[in-house]
């Protein structure tokens, strides 16, 4: 299995947007991604900015691929996170899973 990390900013004010964005779109989006694993977007607050960290899970870069295209470590940032983000990661980073823990008792 692949994760797929990528970064990027929010002020207080949009963050919410974008997070609401990522729940709704994003979500609708790579659940129809052929061999898409499941996804965690992690917030924090950084300053006087809040971090966004996604993490997906895919597959195969085969599948990373068919979310991303042929440059698969290039950034997917649609029109409506670049209205909420004020900067984000242009290229992204993609790790094999080593060890995948269940939660205790399942």
């Amino acid at each position: 299995m692949i994760a797929r990390t990528w970064r990027g900013w929010a002020t207080t004010s949009t963050a919410d947007d974008y997070q609401h964005h990522y729940d709704t779109a994003v979500a609708e989006h790579l659940r129809r991604v052929p061999g898409f694993r499941g996804a965690h977007l992690l917030r924090r607050h950084d300053g006087d900015e809040v971090l966004f960290t996604s993490v997906t899970f895919f597959a195969s870069m085969d599948d990373v691929r068919a979310f991303a295209g042929e440059d698969p470590e290039r950034a997917v940032v649609e029109p409506a996170a670049r209205r909420a983000l004020t900067r984000w990661d242009e290229r992204v980073t993609h790790d094999e899973v080593a060890v995948a823990l269940p939660p205790a008792g399942a």
